[in-house]
């Protein structure tokens, strides 16, 4: 007597089926965003919305809550209304705010999901209040890499000074954590806008960070391991993606005289909290 098939076994985690599953888990990636919109060029280190909705899709059931403690011009918060997600963001700088409640508000008249809640606040992911969060389901965020963007010598930065309404790095104030000179106190206080969060992220859910290592004075930082070193002592660091970006020309560095690689990927760092 044959056996009845046995039930598909149960997906707590995403409404995906077992082949998208399996091609989520690959260990690399290659993703090269479409061109941006004019209106938000302005901001000199953008998240593909394209990217996020991958991550998103994968780490949460539609209808849960996303939060991106680093929202910028609202990448995270447009992905998640479009794959049926709700979403809260928090953004420092004013004029970024803005363009994102500007992004948010037009995403949603568009919104075949009605019900769909999306939620910028500008603060400091440092203090902002927790209180009045949900219970969040999953956080993707990418930070400042250092003071990258303040490196006068990168090829992409001299391109935008050629462009008076692109900003060349995220912004003046002292509050911004792109703009802190000594490395390990960056590091400290970024380490610090995840930590604090622990008490509003769902038992079991994942916090990814997209980041990259950071090349400084002929010295690698290395910002992306520092970080899962440290968080891994409040979350459990369980994987890593690798964003491969292949579609950046590449430039000389050291011809002739020194190994300068062309640094065209990114850690995407998949911490759980257990």
């Amino acid at each position: 007597m044959t056996e009845p098939p046995k039930p598909p076994r149960p997906n707590r985690l995403n409404g995906l089926t077992a082949r998208e599953w399996l091609k989520f888990q690959k260990s690399w990636f290659i993703h090269n965003p479409p061109p941006r919109k004019k209106g938000v060029l302005r901001h000199p280190a953008k998240f593909p919305e394209t990217l996020v909705q991958e991550f998103v899709e994968f780490f949460t059931k539609p209808g849960q809550w996303v939060l991106d403690p680093m929202a910028g011009t609202g990448s995270t918060l447009v992905a998640c209304l479009r794959s049926g997600r709700n979403a809260i963001g928090v953004e420092l700088n004013p004029a970024y705010a803005q363009i994102a409640q500007q992004v948010l508000s037009e995403e949603l008249a568009e919104q075949e999901h009605p019900t769909l809640q999306a939620t910028l606040l500008q603060a400091d992911a440092r203090s902002f209040p927790l209180t009045d969060l949900p219970t969040i389901d999953y956080v993707i965020t990418s930070p400042p890499y250092w003071d990258m963007l303040r490196m006068k010598g990168a090829k992409t930065q001299q391109e935008r000074r050629n462009q008076a309404e692109w900003d060349v790095f995220y912004s003046d104030s002292p509050d911004d954590l792109g703009n802190i000179a000594d490395y390990e106190q960056f590091l400290t206080e970024l380490v610090s806008v995840y930590t604090r969060l622990a008490p509003c992220l769902r038992i079991g859910a994942y916090l990814t960070i997209i980041v990259k290592n950071v090349k400084k004075g002929g010295t690698i930082y290395p910002l992306a391991w520092d970080l899962a070193r440290l968080l891994g002592k409040t979350y459990k660091l369980k994987d890593e993606k690798i964003w491969c970006q292949d579609n950046i020309p590449l430039a000389p560095y050291g011809l002739g005289n020194a190994w300068v690689s062309n640094t065209f990927h990114q850690y995407c760092l998949q911490f759980r909290n257990e």
